[in-house]
């Protein structure tokens, strides 16, 4: 059987603790690529990572480059090439700046992995999914914003905390966009099967439910010298094994939505069917009228970042 090729831009903490959880997940092998100012750093965490082989027991052939050539033919390309925001920096001075450096990642992803799908971890997520779709011309469910799994695997953990219970028990789903105005769903969210409104109260639940849209915040002020990484790449991880082991994962991830959901032609985080093809199939649930009127508040947030980002590109 051919062995997938999976391709990740960026190989800073994301980007390389990715290459990790595919590498010891044995997902395919793995290039993890950079731009040419960081020297042989990607190279030199691509053999680093190879030497873990012997040790964890994986048989993945890793490189590290600067030349997208070597990316031909990815199946896979998860995209966290980016910077994070610094003290002083505003929304739209970062939103300008990661949306130039996606343009550029998505353009080379076009010319040199026109099959691949594409999952994109860089953030402003909601607006860099969406540019990296208008770059590529890729036909829209091969390019994937990762954010729902994350936020989810947050909730969750949240839950489980509270409850003094395993992770693996508690099953969650969310809804819109990445960041405060995200949707966490209390009526599809169980424990063991059982609704969580059986066993927290709601003032306890919308505890819960805001620290998981804080989550990311809550680390960066903890380490207050960079951001969640750990997480995020696992995240990024599992959508790839959905799509190079075609599992049909029903996960939450940020999906081309027309009709669906009333959004009109964006990208906002709704349950999925994920597989070989990417978004296979968007699953529509039936929203309570906060559901609606949060869901409605997200998407609106969305598309103001989108329609900021475009006046940003079109003034550079």
């Amino acid at each position: 059987m051919k062995r997938a090729k999976i391709t990740v831009v960026g190989a800073g903490n994301v980007g390389a603790t990715t290459a990790h959880w595919c590498a010891s997940m044995e997902l395919g092998d793995i290039v993890l690529l950079d731009i040419p100012a960081v020297g042989d750093m990607p190279k030199g965490k691509g053999l680093d990572l190879m030497q873990c082989g012997p040790i964890v027991g994986f048989d993945s052939n890793i490189i590290g480059t600067s030349d997208y050539a070597d990316a031909a033919g990815s199946d896979v390309v998860v995209i966290t090439a980016g910077i994070a925001r610094k003290p002083g920096m505003s929304r739209d001075d970062l939103l300008a700046t990661n949306a130039k450096i996606v343009t550029a990642v998505s353009e080379q992803v076009k010319l040199h992995c026109p099959d691949a799908v594409v999952i994109v971890v860089s953030n402003p997520l909601d607006a860099m999914v969406q540019q990296c779709q208008a770059v590529t011309g890729f036909p829209a469910h091969r390019v994937i914003g990762q954010a729902g799994v994350l936020d989810t695997a947050r909730y969750r953990t949240f839950i489980a905390m509270e409850l003094g219970c395993s992770v693996e028990d508690v099953s969650a789903m969310l809804l819109g966009g990445h960041g405060d105005t995200m949707v966490p769903m209390p009526s599809c969210t169980s424990v063991g099967g059982i609704p969580l409104r059986q066993l927290l109260d709601d003032a306890t639940i919308n505890r819960l439910v805001d620290r998981a849209r804080h989550g990311g915040a809550e680390i960066v002020g903890l380490l207050k010298t960079g951001s969640a990484y750990y997480a995020p790449a696992a995240a990024s991880a599992q959508m790839v094994e959905a799509i190079v082991k075609d599992k049909k994962r029903l996960v939450p991830c940020a999906a081309y939505c027309d009709k669906e959901y009333g959004v009109g032609g964006y990208y906002v985080g709704v349950p999925v069917i994920l597989g070989a093809g990417g978004v296979e199939k968007i699953i529509e649930l039936k929203l309570n009228e906060q559901e609606q009127k949060d869901l409605t508040k997200s998407i609106n947030a969305v598309k103001e970042l989108v329609s900021v980002m475009n006046g940003l590109m079109a003034n550079a």
